[in-house]
Formats: structure tokens, C-alpha cells, sequence
């Protein structure tokens, strides 16, 4: 699977694994990357819900399909 994190998530991720790589029980965010992190989060819950919002609208669709036969004889 093709890794699609944002900048600022992955960069949070990394920092999240070294941190329990290291053992240690805190991890610290400046101000500038708490809202960098916060940023990439909501941009990636709006393409979720704009998905979301695709996907029902498609759903909802109604295809008709004929079985007729045709000129099969």
C-alpha cells in the first residue's frame, strides 16, 4: 500500500515510533508542529468526508439492466 501520509503526519509518525523505540514515556511538540500536525489533520478529514460524500452519492445511483434475450434465438 502506497504511503499517503501527509508531511506533518509522517513526520509525527517517525517521532511517535523513535519514541517507543527509545522507551521513553513523553514526546513534545513545539507550537509550530502541534499546528502543522493539527493542519494535516483536518485536510485529511475533509478529503475523508468529501469521499465519504462521493461514494453514497454513487451508491445511490440506480442502473438499469434489461434481460431481455435480445435476437437470441
Amino acid at each position: 500500500m502506497e504511503n499517503k501520509f501527509t508531511l506533518h503526519i509522517s513526520a509525527f509518525n517517525d517521532r511517535v515510533r523513535a519514541m517507543n523505540q527509545l522507551k521513553q514515556t513523553e514526546l513534545r511538540l513545539s507550537a509550530i508542529e502541534a499546528n502543522n500536525l493539527q493542519a494535516d489533520i483536518l485536510a485529511t478529514l475533509v478529503q475523508i468526508a468529501r469521499l465519504s460524500t462521493e461514494n453514497t452519492a454513487r451508491s445511490s445511483e440506480i442502473t438499469q439492466i434489461n434481460l431481455d434475450g435480445g435476437d437470441f434465438k
